[in-house]
């Protein structure tokens, strides 16, 4: 298997949209979130499943995703939906699909299985092999003891998720508010996890996603939560109401001052690395001394800002002998 998958795909913000309501399933379509997920999981009631499994398939082969990463999130492995799950959707609208999302994903097992079972489907379909992603989505302790297994389980794999609701509870947090902190513990109570998360998926080359905001009315806990996952530099954030979308995809977003800063940086390297600009491998951009590292670092934030179809608005000028 050679895969074509594309973990690079702008995620800023991820929309859940229940399977089972084509009204939201529409509506979905207009909105300016980067990725739609089409859920069979929690937002599903287990008597609508088997119908959700057919209204999704429709809405991806008819619908207008332009602009989109479309992903399906099934039912975990320890139900008796997925496989079924999994047949369904990707036998009925495999092309028109981009990644399957494995919630509650416990150990690599889970992820090769999901693997093995795409592959046949791929095969006995017809279609391309190898080219439909997976999300993984870490929800339990027991999955992120072995983040790092799971992460490098498959090469479909593209982002490792954080679901934060069922987290909360596995590890028994004293907090029924999704995200926040818990009361009497005076640090961050999800630093390691979410930087647990982020080693395991840049040490394989993967985004890193935070899970849902639940009090979807409160913009400013919204802004406060992703705002921690973005600085530590994670990729993007679930969004659960419209209103959510344009926060998520403004604060994992450079600003217009990094991104300017970031794109001089580069071209800046560029010319001293060059035979015109002495083939140095430092200078000065103003009062900062640049180097390879500099570029890495401006690699980081010009990407994003590309990915997000920002504009420069400063221009490199050749400095004077």
């Amino acid at each position: 298997m050679t895969p074509s998958v594309n973990r690079l795909r702008p995620r800023r913000s991820c929309l859940a949209v229940p399977g089972s309501n084509p009204r939201f399933l529409e509506k979905a379509q207009g909105l300016a979130a980067d990725q739609v997920f089409l859920d069979l999981e929690d937002a599903c009631a287990p008597l609508a499943k088997e119908g959700a499994r057919h209204t999704i398939v429709d809405a991806l082969n008819n619908g207008d995703w332009t602009g989109k990463t479309r992903v399906v999130r099934v039912n975990d492995w320890t139900t008796h939906w997925t496989y079924r799950d999994v047949i369904t959707v990707v036998e009925g609208a495999g092309p028109n699909l981009d990644c399957i999302m494995l919630p509650k994903v416990q150990d690599a097992q889970q992820i090769v299985a999901l693997d093995l079972l795409l592959t046949q489907i791929e095969k006995t379909m017809g279609f391309e092999v190898g080219r439909i992603g997976i999300e993984a989505q870490i929800e339990n302790a027991r999955g992120l003891v072995n983040v790092d297994d799971i992460a490098a389980a498959s090469p479909r794999v593209e982002t490792i998720i954080f679901g934060p609701a069922d987290f909360m509870a596995s590890i028994n947090m004293k907090s029924l508010v999704v995200g926040h902190q818990p009361p009497g513990y005076g640090a961050d109570a999800y630093h390691y996890i979410l930087m647990r998360i982020l080693m395991a998926a840049r040490a394989n080359d993967l985004q890193a996603i935070d899970g849902p905001y639940l009090q979807i009315r409160n913009s400013d806990g919204y802004r406060e939560v992703a705002g921690r996952a973005a600085a530590l530099g994670f990729d993007g954030k679930w969004v659960l109401h419209p209103d959510q979308v344009e926060l998520a995809n403004e604060i994992f977003s450079p600003s217009q001052e990094d991104y300017d800063h970031a794109e001089l940086i580069l071209d800046a390297y560029d010319y001293c690395t060059s035979e015109a600009g002495g083939k140095k491998g430092s200078a000065m951009l103003g009062d900062e001394m640049i180097d390879e590292a500099s570029r890495k670092m401006a690699l980081v934030i010009s990407g994003k800002g590309r990915a997000a179809g920002m504009t420069r608005t400063s221009k490199f000028e050749i400095p004077e002998a």
